[in-house]
């Protein structure tokens, strides 16, 4: 083989593999993060209405003990799946809970009562969980007044574990833990969003958002993909 051919052939490889790749990541077929099934037994996803309808027989015997259902989101938008798969999710073998999607516009009282009166309680239902993400025009700390939010929050936390009985769960990707809720809600336990590294050695966490790019069979929704979460804990600390 000449000189000439072995530079082509090696420029080929050299653009053509870093192609596919992207491509296999795109499509869902490669995972950047798979979080370890022996170290993380218990695994979940989470839905809305993007994942359409839900057959929930299907999606519960593909190797998962949990699903976190989209209920609402600020203090008056109510997700237009969420009774479908609140009834049908309830009666399948998963254990269940349902998660609100936070509004820096909202008082945290407004948002609490929303989602108390959209959420009933079911048995073994999992801790509420408040989604806390930047968002719209919400960009940074800077678009926010960060004391408002934090009291705010506080509010929707202590109205709902009035409510329920339970502490909820607080959602949260790198920024808004580090510029919210770190050190401000630490009797509340976390779900860390991380689709592209494992989280932080120094974050205490109870669940992790490991992957935004699962395909499962079950639903049929304008999303193709669907959240995959583990469980920082043994099949016994779970289900305790």
């Amino acid at each position: 083989m000449t000189l000439r051919k072995k530079i082509i052939i090696c420029g080929f490889i050299i653009l053509f593999v870093p192609l596919v790749l992207a491509l296999l990541l795109f499509f869902g077929v490669l995972h950047i993060n798979n979080a370890s099934a022996k170290e993380y037994p218990i695994r979940g996803v989470d839905v809305s209405s993007y994942q359409g309808e839900v057959d929930w027989d299907t999606l519960s015997e593909q190797n998962i003990s949990f699903a976190y259902i989209k209920a609402t989101e600020g203090s008056s938008y109510k997700d237009d799946r969420f009774d479908y798969n609140w009834k049908n999710a309830s009666e399948c073998s998963l254990r269940i809970g349902a998660y609100h999607f936070f509004s820096f516009e909202s008082s945290g009282e407004a948002q609490a009562k929303h989602f108390i009166n959209t959420v009933t309680a079911v048995d073994d239902m999992l801790p509420p969980v408040i989604d806390v993400e930047y968002y719209g025009n919400f960009h940074t700390e800077e678009d926010i007044v960060v004391s408002d939010i934090v009291k705010e929050l506080r509010n929707m936390v202590d109205t709902l574990t009035e409510a329920y009985g339970m502490k909820p769960i607080i959602y949260v990707s790198e920024e808004t833990y580090k510029t919210i809720v770190q050190g401000n809600f630490d009797d509340c336990k976390l779900w860390y969003r991380s689709v592209y590294s494992s989280i932080p050695q120094n974050v205490d966490w109870t669940f992790w958002q490991y992957s935004n790019r699962h395909h499962l069979k079950g639903y049929n929704g304008s999303e193709r993909f669907i959240d995959m979460n583990a469980f920082n804990g043994s099949a016994d600390d779970f289900y305790k």
